[in-house]
């Protein structure tokens, strides 16, 4: 997922969390330590979230090995693009 997506959207969350928390109890400190916590709570999720994404797919790594040399063979084909130089216009305006 693109990081700063990510961030945006959380914030967005926290902000209506934060908006029906304080419309509900009326209290700004009670509003305030159950965003934080509610804040936690996603970025706990999103950790294992991440890490069961990286355990899969070295599993997958793991069981076919062939995945790295099709991907290599893809990649010199020119279906996937590798390590490209950036293209950066250098001279005078």
């Amino acid at each position: 997922m693109y990081g700063p997506r990510a961030l945006i959207s959380m914030l967005a969350v926290l902000m209506v969390f934060a908006g029906v928390t304080y419309s509900l109890n009326g209290s700004i400190a009670t509003t305030i330590w159950q965003t934080i916590l509610c804040a936690i709570i996603i970025q706990v999720g999103y950790f294992i979230g991440i890490l069961l994404l990286v355990r899969k797919e070295s599993r997958l790594r793991r069981a076919d090995p062939s995945i790295q040399s099709a991907r290599l063979e893809k990649r010199q084909a020119g279906e996937i693009p590798g390590e490209a130089p950036p293209r950066l216009k250098a001279g005078d305006r």
